[in-house]
């Protein structure tokens, strides 16, 4: 299980349609969504305290995107990471709901071409899966490659945005 710092004040765990996500508040907005069922489960610190209250809007937004009336989450979030994962992240921001990009074509986005791989491996440490939607980025084949909540996951995720278009 990974460890998160004890500096976080709460958390919650939401049933969603595609598993238990983990939720956690560090008091500046969300920093965590993390997949509770699949291989990397989220330890839960014991100083942080479990309340629903802090993730009323995250709840409602992530409510509203899983029954298709919401493409873009709005809700404060609180990242930590390098410079080159939050350039990452942003990109990830701006893939339209329901289509999908090449690791490739964030790399130029976010102006260094021949990073694919390290763009890969940002995509991979992204801390808000789903709201910053990671699962839209594709291999260059066009084939579903790598998720931290399970390939059928992602899936799911891609072909309930593609329904709803």
């Amino acid at each position: 299980m990974m460890k998160q710092s004890s500096s976080i004040s709460s958390y919650w765990i939401w049933p969603s349609p595609v598993g238990d996500l983990l939720l956690v508040d560090n008091g500046k907005g969300l920093c965590r969504l993390q997949f509770q069922d699949g291989a990397h489960p989220l330890a839960i610190d014991v100083q942080w305290k479990k309340q629903r209250s802090p993730f009323a809007a995250v709840i409602n937004e992530l409510e509203a995107y899983f029954s298709g009336r919401l493409e873009r989450f709005t809700i404060p979030l609180s990242l930590e990471g390098t410079a080159f994962q939050r350039a990452v992240w942003r990109a990830l921001k701006t893939i339209p709901y329901g289509k999908t990009v090449s690791y490739g074509a964030i790399s130029k986005k976010i102006g260094n071409p021949k990073a694919s791989r390290a763009v890969g491996a940002a995509n991979g440490q992204n801390p808000v899966s789903i709201i910053v939607p990671c699962h839209r980025v594709i291999g260059s084949t066009g084939k579903l490659v790598g998720y931290g909540g399970g390939l059928p996951i992602k899936t799911a995720l891609l072909e309930l945005e593609q329904s709803k278009q």
